[in-house]
């Protein structure tokens, strides 16, 4: 028969009835809900339980087939991926961190950071890695000092400074 799903879900309602006040993420409440669904006496088909939730009926059925394979644990269990491999070695990340760290050695930008990378250490990486790498995980902003005039008279600099601090 078209729609009638061909599962028995082993929990009673109230077990997935409590399941469902416990649950904690909203995934984890739509899978149950779908098990609620599905264990009443006149179960609703996929294509109407997906409707109701707002997922597709693929979607549905792959939650399903986690159930029969694994019970409520494997379906409610949700895989996190591990994410990609770093460009930029551990080692090189934590000399390049130190060589940030130093008063005397700064970099003017990023380019020469990449430059200082290839050269010094041998990594070979894009201007992009280097700048979400100094930028956002070692939390570092290259910063230039401003020019000054060479006609500026330095006495009258520190004096300024001075009135400054106690203003």
């Amino acid at each position: 028969m078209v729609g009638v799903t061909s599962i028995e879900v082993k929990e009673t309602l109230d077990d997935l009835s409590e399941q469902l006040r416990q649950a904690e993420t909203s995934t984890a409440k739509e899978r149950l809900q779908v098990l609620y669904w599905l264990k009443q006496e006149n179960a609703p088909s996929i294509s109407v339980i997906a409707k109701a939730i707002g997922k597709h009926r693929n979607t549905l059925q792959t939650w399903l087939s986690l159930y029969r394979s694994g019970g409520i644990k494997a379906m409610l269990q949700i895989k996190k991926s591990p994410g990609g491999v770093r460009v930029i070695p551990q080692w090189a990340e934590q000399s390049l961190a130190k060589r940030l760290q130093e008063p005397n050695h700064g970099f003017k930008s990023y380019g020469q950071v990449q430059q200082w990378l290839a050269e010094t250490l041998g990594v070979e990486v894009e201007y992009h890695a280097v700048y979400q790498m100094t930028r956002y995980r070692l939390k570092a902003k290259l910063k230039v000092a401003r020019p000054q005039n060479c006609k500026q008279d330095g006495g009258q600099r520190t004096a300024f400074e001075q009135t400054l601090r106690r203003t």
